[in-house]
């Protein structure tokens, strides 16, 4: 069967829900620190006494995120690995050097795996330290501005409060900014660092498998809704050796002729590319659509071309957004200080999944997600 992304893309959910519980332990910390004592005349004092205790909380949560999130990534690495090498198996079964490949008993590239799961710990780093130091920076600005509010006779002090409160939740613990300017949600970032790296594991899986039988090419598929970054791959072969750029090349037939004097039977093939450069250019994306599968000359052909559905790539980026939309009602009403700020988030929340409904109704190749519109496990 053809490798992609989606391969492993279950692996992912539960190192998101490690950090959706987490960012849901945090907001309730910050929350419940903001209310306590909230109509005392010495709050702002006895906030600023407690920030110590705060910091030591979210920093707990932190530590035993990071903990929880990188054994659970080690295992999804050495299951998506697995699975790209039994997919490379299942493709090749029929044939002879699918039933060779079946009968080794191949362990997980040690080295690879390592390699993949040091790259996730890298990339994720900076998002423990930065954790803490938004909750404890929101939590002093709050203070500071509920606190001038009520001196300048403004805002009262729970309802300033629970605007920045509000304000905070709306983004979530924002544990990213990439080189966009896009500030990502702790989850959304982990999550897609997550499916980044297994996906990239299910790969080198499937292809280490291929490499080890002397199969060299491989083929993308063609799929709806494709993004411009996977477009001209579609369809295209790929080598898995070091050539780079288009070029032609004449292969051997995978079905030679029987006979001690048969002729060897080559076929031309013309290659885009190595999947190396495929692959730095955009193709294999987290959810990604697309599949990669091996390309055996004379025999395999392209894949049938996909009519552009009426559901545009636009659309699917229409879903996210309604998700995030949703996600931060959720986490408004999470911080929530009384129960009419509590009730408007959730009408909130009801608005934005009926407009999630309606999408899904309009665009009928959609497919709704209630994972992605989930800010902590049910409780």
């Amino acid at each position: 069967m053809p490798v992609s992304p989606a391969l492993a893309e279950d692996l992912a959910a539960s190192v998101r829900e490690l950090y959706e519980d987490a960012e849901y332990a945090l907001l309730g910390h910050l929350a419940r620190a903001l209310a306590e004592d909230i109509d005392s005349p010495r709050w702002a004092e006895l906030k600023l006494a407690a920030v110590g205790n705060l910091r030591t909380a979210v920093e707990a949560v932190a530590e035993a995120l990071q903990q929880d999130a990188n054994g659970a990534v080690a295992e999804a690495l050495i299951e998506a690995y697995g699975r790209g090498r039994q997919a490379a198996v299942a493709e090749l079964g029929a044939l002879d050097i699918g039933r060779e490949l079946a009968a080794r008993r191949a362990l997980p590239n040690a080295a690879a795996v390592d390699r993949l799961a040091a790259s996730y710990a890298s990339d994720t780093r900076p998002l423990y330290v930065r954790i803490t130091r938004a909750v404890v920076d929101t939590y002093r600005s709050v203070v500071a501005r509920a606190s001038g509010n009520v001196l300048l006779g403004g805002l009262p002090r729970r309802q300033a409060s629970q605007r920045a409160l509000d304000q905070f939740a709306r983004r979530g613990v924002t544990g990213f900014i990439d080189r966009s300017g896009r500030a990502w949600e702790l989850s959304a970032y982990a999550e897609m660092a997550v499916r980044s790296v297994t996906a990239r594991a299910a790969i080198e899986g499937h292809v280490d498998a291929l490499a080890e039988i002397n199969v060299g090419l491989v083929i993308v598929s063609d799929a709806p809704l494709e993004c411009p970054l996977c477009r001209p791959w579609e369809g295209e072969i790929l080598t898995l050796g070091p050539e780079s750029g288009p070029h032609a090349i004449r292969a051997e037939h995978t079905i030679q002729p029987s006979g001690l004097f048969a002729p060897t039977r080559t076929v031309a093939v013309h290659v885009a590319g190595n999947l190396m450069e495929a692959r730095a250019a955009g193709l294999f994306h987290p959810n990604c659509r697309h599949s990669l599968s091996a390309y055996l000359p004379g025999v395999t052909t392209r894949p049938p071309h996909h009519a552009t559905p009426r559901t545009s790539y636009e659309d699917t980026q229409r879903q996210r957004e309604i998700e995030r939309h949703i996600r931060a009602w959720k986490r408004k009403q999470s911080v929530a200080l009384d129960e009419q700020a509590r009730r408007a988030a959730g009408a909130k929340v009801r608005a934005w999944q009926a407009a999630q409904r309606q999408h899904i109704a309009d665009h009928p190749a959609l497919r709704r997600k209630p994972a992605r519109e989930q800010i902590g496990r049910a409780r």
